[in-house]
């Protein structure tokens, strides 16, 4: 009898929920997407377009940026605090420089892999051909712009100190400063100079 009674339960549950939200009491939720049906292209907000168009960084650097490995335009920004000398910052602004140029070639090729497949289903639906290869496309753009700056973070790594690794670290506050006090077992003189502490 017992069974009964729970097998009747389950086969009502579901329409005791449907009846619940089709009552004419229920209020859908907004889509977080709302307001985006309007942009010139839909996967790409008016900020993303112009990040890209002036070939800035979009944060497709994260694996080199949080990983240790600093990236030229940051560099720059920090140049007096960290120390660097007149010959990187002219290297490092070439590294930059390249990178920003490359940046923006990169950029528009994948602005437009994105337009393509925006308009693709703007005119109805792609076909399943179509739709791989408009995507493959937006991926390839994608990756590429992504290397620019990646391979731009590795460029400026060899021109930098330990020290001057460490400080950038800490000033983007990805660490803490390893000058603010000596760890327990080391000798004070030596990590501080090890550490490029004044």
């Amino acid at each position: 009898m017992q069974t009964k009674h729970v097998a009747l339960l389950a086969a009502l549950i579901p329409i005791m929920v449907f009846a619940q939200s089709h009552d004419g009491n229920h209020v859908a939720s907004p889509s977080v997407y709302a307001g985006e049906e309007t942009r010139l292209i839909k996967s790409l907000s008016e900020q993303d377009l112009e990040e890209i168009a002036r070939g800035g960084g979009w944060g497709l650097a994260r694996a080199a940026e949080l990983n240790g490995v600093p990236g030229p335009t940051h560099l720059l920004e920090l140049a007096d605090e960290i120390g660097l000398t007149q010959q990187q910052r002219r290297d490092i602004e070439a590294i930059r420089a390249q990178m920003q140029a490359d940046a923006i070639t990169a950029g528009e090729r994948f602005v437009a892999a994105e337009r393509a497949l925006d308009e693709a289903f703007q005119k109805g639906a792609p076909d399943a051909e179509a739709l791989e290869r408009l995507v493959a496309e937006a991926g390839q753009a994608l990756a590429a712009l992504r290397l620019v700056h990646l391979n731009a973070h590795l460029l400026t790594l060899p021109l930098l100190t330990d020290a001057q690794v460490s400080q950038y670290s800490v000033l983007r506050g990805y660490s803490d400063d390893p000058c603010a006090s000596v760890p327990e077992g080391h000798d004070p003189q030596m990590w501080r100079s090890h550490n490029g502490c004044d």
